[in-house]
């Protein structure tokens, strides 16, 4: 069991389609896998075929009781069989945006509450992934204060080295304070296209960052974007370059999570859009 916020100060560089990727990969190889969604814009939510939930994290984080996020937990709305299993979510929505100015008033524990809530429930998954706000308010706080890990999510594009160094920076302070933890699990760079600056943006980050970007990058593809926006996984996707889309996000899975946890040498779900492309020719 594991749990990692997936941040960035920054908005707009990918981190929810990321976070859906590496569900997708996980859940692809029979993994039981929980996306907690703490962003208010409840993009994950959505990704994952939820829609106008009516129990959100919000009840969770207001209520400081241990364990208390159980009660919320569904299962995605993705196509029965385009995965092994089905990943798990709990849903997020607008509210989330007034939870964290209430979260203000408590000056006990205003930073630990997902910690709270998620006590005797991420231990019955394999992996939790936290899609966060694109801030460090108390949202992004709370989900590093419940990590054991912190993967940035960064894009190749002018200032992303200066965004890069400040959350790692935060992710530094937070675990000082927590001796060690969340570990610095790496940088994804997202959306990496053919373009001369994307080119350029890439090369620096992994100049500045030689330890820390991870491989492989995911490349900018029109799939993913469809994916996300049709609410479906990759594997459910027929559009050309999602075969190579969900081989990214399965050799990043293996990266982050450890490898051998399929016998094949892909994941099954590549092998399976691969036939079902052959199929449609």
């Amino acid at each position: 069991m594991g749990i990692t916020a997936l941040v960035n100060q920054k908005g707009g560089v990918g981190k929810t389609t990321v976070t859906l990727g590496l569900a997708a990969a996980l859940s692809e190889r029979g993994k039981a896998v929980l996306v907690v969604d703490l962003d208010p814009q409840s993009n994950a939510t959505t990704g994952l075929g939820i829609f106008g939930a009516e129990h959100t994290v919000d009840i969770a984080m207001l209520d400081d009781s241990p364990g208390s996020i159980r009660s919320l937990i569904r299962e995605a709305e993705w196509p029965r069989d385009s995965l092994e299993v089905l990943p798990s979510v709990v849903p997020s929505s607008p509210k989330m945006a007034a939870v964290e100015h209430q979260l203000v008033s408590d000056v006990v524990g205003a930073q630990d509450r997902l910690a709270v809530c998620l006590e005797g429930v991420a231990e019955d998954f394999d992996e939790v992934l936290i899609d966060c706000p694109p801030s460090l308010g108390l949202l992004t706080v709370n989900a590093l204060f419940a990590a054991d890990r912190a993967v940035v999510v960064t894009e190749p594009a002018a200032w992303s080295a200066d965004g890069v160094q400040q959350i790692i920076t935060n992710v530094h302070r937070i675990a000082r304070r927590r001796g060690g933890s969340p570990e610095l699990g790496g940088v994804v760079v997202n959306r990496i296209g053919r373009t001369r600056d994307n080119t350029y943006w890439n090369e620096a980050l992994a100049e500045r960052y030689p330890e820390l970007v991870l491989t492989p990058s995911v490349r900018l593809r029109a799939a993913i974007t469809e994916a996300a926006a049709s609410s479906l996984p990759l594997q459910a996707t027929h559009r050309s370059g999602a075969i190579e889309a969900m081989a990214d996000f399965s050799d990043l899975a293996d990266t982050l999570f450890g490898s051998g946890r399929v016998e094949d040498a892909e994941a099954p779900g590549v092998e399976r859009l691969r036939e079902s492309s052959h199929a449609g020719l």
